[in-house]
Parts: C-alpha cells; structure tokens; sequence
C-alpha cells in the first residue's frame, strides 16, 4: 500500500513561482520593446521585439493553464512534458531574441 501523499504547501510554491516567471517575461518583453523602439525603429528590431511580446503571451497561457490545473485540485497531477517542453522553449526563444535585439 502506498501512503497517501500530503502536498503541504507545494502546490503554493509552485503557483507563485509560475508566476514570477510570467512577471520576469513581462519584464523582457516590455524592455524588449524598449530597446526595440530606441534611437529609431527597424523593421528587424520590430520584429524581433514583436515576437517577444508573441513569446511571453505563450508563456502566460501556458502558466495560466497551469496555475489554473494547481488550484483545481488538492492533489494537482503533474505538467506535461509538452507544457513544459513548450515554456523552456518560450524562455529560450525569448533569450535569444533578446540577445538579437541588443546586437541589432
């Protein structure tokens, strides 16, 4: 038999966390607007600041899913390895296209 598991204050933790991270990515995206518009815009530096702003609605989708998913249930089931798969992405794309922006 196996025990039943107590959560404590995990699920919690994790909710904040997601969203901490949504609140980082807020924060690129919008300095990635910032840097995109600074000293004229180029169509480059627009896109790439638009598709930063593409990313981080990706990625608050995908932390609202879950957030959602944690608070639904006392014992939430664990992410799926595409949801997750599908935020490092996001975060990493987002990273890159930052890293773009300051050398275009």
């Amino acid at each position: 038999m196996t025990p039943d598991r107590d959560p404590g204050l995990q699920p919690e933790r994790t909710r904040l966390a997601w969203r901490r991270t949504t609140l980082s990515g807020a924060v690129a995206a919008v300095l990635a607007g910032k840097t995109a518009l600074h000293g004229g815009a180029s169509a480059a530096a627009t896109v790439t600041g638009a598709l930063c702003c593409a990313l981080w609605l990706a990625l608050l989708g995908i932390a609202h899913r879950r957030i959602r998913t944690l608070s639904a249930s006392p014992a939430p089931p664990a992410l799926r390895p595409a949801a997750g798969a599908a935020a490092a992405l996001c975060t990493v794309a987002t990273a890159v296209a930052g890293a773009v922006l300051v050398l275009v």
